[in-house]
């Protein structure tokens, strides 16, 4: 019959014919322990045939936190194959297995390395199998067992926050909600109370408690006042085992805040206030500051100050400073000392924000009593009008009164006060007035075509203390008087034609009058009395202050009478009656058939085409200016000389010489001998520019001769600074081109600078063999060396 094995814990307990698990008791240091063993009984047929057996395991309790120096057991495995040969071996797998559990491969004991922490890991879940150590082959299939581990009360309980902040108005009822504080515990919840926390008080009675299993805080006193104590600190403590002694506990601290509330009303710090005020104190300043005192905070603070009564109700304000919660004292209207000098007024501070459930308290508001003593101060003159306008027809004589003004000291000591005019506002010093009683009178005539409106300033002054004054405007208006006669608004020049008709209409005249009518102008027109009867024209006046003339005779001769001047007489009728002459210019022209002018002029019949004299004489002056200028110009060219720039060829100074004439290419060899740069000492040292005027007569300073194997670099760096030295060297930079190679050069220089002044004997004849090109130049100074010789 087939059989199945298994592992068992074994106790033996002496019974031959039966094998069965049990848990067997093993001391272990630390910790009293009974062996576990798993029975698994056979089946007692009497064949004594084997029954199919399998795992019958139970958890397995180890307890945490072990202290003990040696391994803590856990447990044997045992299997009913294993015949305490040797021949079998136990092997554990699975959570800690060869860490922190380890077994006895050979006996089946399991034992615990390691001190275990059930809130790092509660459960471990392992594997047993028993295999043949000579096969390998597993005698029993794998099962799988668990070890629990058992809690102890190892954790305190931990707080969620370390500190924690709440706030709750002042004034609350008793059992108004705080705060809830919560703290945990890592032990197992589900063994014994090792996780059950209770909460309590250790400080902060008796104003707030603390419920025990929720951790609430709550208000425990009445009417607790923020002004009386704002902060609060409270200490809870958290403990387990369910609050028994040996429990582990642990503390929070509650930072708990008193919110203001609007308990308390604004009161004065005295009843009484007392301000002085000059009486020259400008309207909208302040005279001075009062507080009401309020316990609260913020807007429960906040104040509004009122004039709620009193003699100086419309004369003083009262404001309220933001900031400071202040009332500010402000004048409404000028004080005056002399009218009354001291007011009394109720000022009242209200809470602006009222709390309802607070009312039984009182009134939120306070008032006081402010005393305001107006001081007395020397005050300027003051006049009797803010303005004065006065009236005066401009024909008024010089001198005349036309306007008073009055000032008078407001102060008690009535200081007599002198008058002037500001002259700033009077510069044609048209005005004057009286000094003493302030009488305005004229200084010149007025004209009220000229300015209608005059605009002086008054200054009246204490005698005693000029420094104390006012000003006041006079505007003083010029009356029209008919002082103008009219006349005509521009000036009348017509013509009539040589063919006019007569009663025929060649201007209309108007007028105008500088002065001012109330019923309007009248303007009458009529002829001069000594034109009326001899004039060879006529006026109408048309009744609406224009008037017409009109042509007396049929035709008109303009070489007779080229123009005609027409005295008009014109009126005006106001009173007194103006009248004035105007004359008007009438031209007799020739017209064609329409009437429209042809020509005024009678010299056009003589002269009928060409210029004037006048512009005949000036182009005939401007043609002989011109040919005398000609002539002139002419004259000094060829009187001028052509003198040579250059004297000699010792003269070697440093110029830009210009020529215009062409130069004589190759063969001119004669306009400067450049042998003299070689040889210094053969300038004269008495030699003066041509080029140029000299303007003053210093010498030229002379400096050390270079010497005949000086290269010319040298050369010209002495002569450059001999100029920088010399004060009559030219004040401008010229340029001089030097033909030189220097010495050292491979092609040997072409140039005569090599050259010496003397007439020492040189062989030009090695110039053919250079060829062609050169062939030029050795005809040339072959055919000097030839003249030499000859």
């Amino acid at each position: 019959m087939r059989t199945y094995h298994c592992f068992w814990l074994l106790f033996w307990a002496g019974q031959p014919h039966q094998s069965f698990l049990t848990l067997l008791s093993k001391r272990t240091s630390g910790f009293p322990e009974k062996e576990k063993v798993l029975v698994l009984s056979g089946n007692s047929k009497k064949d004594f045939s084997r029954s199919k057996r399998s795992w019958m395991w139970n958890q397995f309790f180890l307890l945490e936190e072990y202290t003990g120096t040696d391994y803590q057991y856990v447990g044997k495995l045992h299997s009913d194959q294993d015949k305490g040969d040797g021949s079998l071996k136990y092997i554990l797998s699975g959570d800690g297995a060869g860490d922190l559990f380890i077994i006895n491969e050979n006996t089946g004991d399991i034992q615990a390395t390691k001190r275990l922490d059930r809130e790092e890991k509660p459960v471990y879940i392992l594997r047993a199998q028993a295999i043949n150590r000579r096969t390998g082959r597993p005698v029993e299939p794998e099962s799988e067992f668990i070890i629990k581990i058992h809690d102890i009360n190892d954790n305190e309980p931990m707080f969620t926050k370390d500190v924690y902040n709440a706030s709750i108005p002042e004034m609350s009822d008793v059992g108004t909600f705080v705060v809830q504080v919560t703290a945990t515990d890592a032990d197992d919840p589900t063994y014994g109370n090792s996780a059950k926390v209770v909460y309590s008080i250790l400080q902060g009675q008796p104003y707030f408690s603390v419920e025990s299993e929720t951790g609430i805080i709550k208000t425990a006193l009445l009417n607790m006042d923020r002004e009386n104590r704002e902060q609060y600190q409270v200490v809870i403590q958290a403990k387990d085992m369910g609050g028994q002694m040996g429990g582990l506990s642990g503390t929070t601290t509650v930072n708990i805040t008193l919110t203001d509330v609007n308990d308390n009303p604004p009161r004065f710090p005295q009843s009484t206030y007392q301000f002085r005020a000059p009486e020259s104190t400008p309207p909208d300043s302040p005279i001075g500051r009062i507080k009401a005192n309020d316990a609260d905070v913020d807007e429960n603070a906040e104040i509004e100050y009122s004039i709620t009564e009193g003699d100086g109700y419309d004369m003083f304000g009262i404001t309220t400073d933001k900031d400071t919660q202040e009332g500010i004292i402000t004048v409404k209207k000028a004080l005056d000392f002399e009218n009354k000098n001291l007011y009394i007024l109720k000022v009242e501070a209200t809470n602006t924000h009222v709390d309802p459930r607070f009312l039984y308290l009182g009134p939120f508001k306070d008032s006081a009593t402010v005393r305001i003593q107006v001081e007395d101060v020397d005050e300027p003159p003051v006049f009797s009008r803010p303005a004065y306008i006065i009236e005066v027809k401009e024909d008024v004589p010089i001198n005349s009164i036309i306007g008073t003004v009055t000032a008078q000291d407001p102060d008690a000591a009535k200081n007599p006060v002198k008058y002037s005019v500001d002259r700033h506002t009077d510069m044609d010093r048209v005005f004057n007035i009286n000094s003493g009683n302030g009488s305005i009178f004229t200084s010149k005539p007025l004209d009220r075509e000229t300015l209608l409106w005059h605009n002086v300033t008054v200054i009246a002054a204490e005698i005693n203390n000029p420094k104390q004054s006012s000003r006041v405007p006079v505007f003083i208006k010029v009356l029209d008087v008919n002082d103008n006669a009219p006349e005509f608004p521009m000036f009348y020049e017509t013509f009539v034609c040589e063919n006019a008709k007569a009663e025929q209409l060649i201007q209309t005249l108007s007028a105008v009058d500088k002065d001012d009518s109330f019923s309007g102008h009248q303007f009458s027109f009529s002829l001069a009395p000594e034109a009326a009867s001899s004039s060879n024209f006529t006026l109408q006046d048309n009744r609406d202050n224009t008037a017409g003339i009109f042509t007396r005779k049929t035709r008109y001769n303009r070489h007779e009478m080229s123009t005609y001047l027409l005295p008009v007489v014109i009126s005006d009728n106001d009173y007194p009656i103006q009248s004035s002459t105007e004359t008007v210019t009438i031209r007799v022209c020739a017209c064609d058939h329409r009437g429209k002018m042809l020509s005024c002029n009678a010299e056009a019949l003589i002269h009928p085409t060409g210029l004037s004299t006048g512009a005949l004489v000036a182009i005939l002056l401007c043609i002989i200016i011109l040919l005398v200028t000609v002539v002139l110009f002419a004259a000094l060219r060829r009187q001028r000389k052509k003198e040579p720039l250059i004297i000699s060829k010792e003269d070697i100074r440093d110029n830009i010489v210009s020529y215009n004439d062409e130069g004589g290419g190759e063969e001119d060899t004669q306009a400067f001998d450049i042998g003299t740069l070689r040889n210094p000492e053969a300038i004269d040292d008495n030699k003066l520019r041509r080029d140029i005027v000299p303007e003053t007569l210093f010498m030229p300073r002379r400096t050390a001769a270079a010497r005949d194997n000086t290269d010319v670099r040298d050369f010209i760096n002495q002569r450059l600074k001999e100029n920088d030295t010399d004060p009559t060297a030219p004040p401008y930079d010229s340029l001089a081109t030097y033909a030189y190679e220097g010495n050292g050069s491979v092609a040997e220089s072409l140039s005569s600078l090599e050259s010496v002044t003397t007439d020492g004997d040189q062989d030009y004849d090695y110039l053919s063999d250079w060829g062609p090109r050169f062939k030029k130049l050795a005809d040339m100074y072959g055919t000097m060396d030839s003249d030499k010789d000859s």
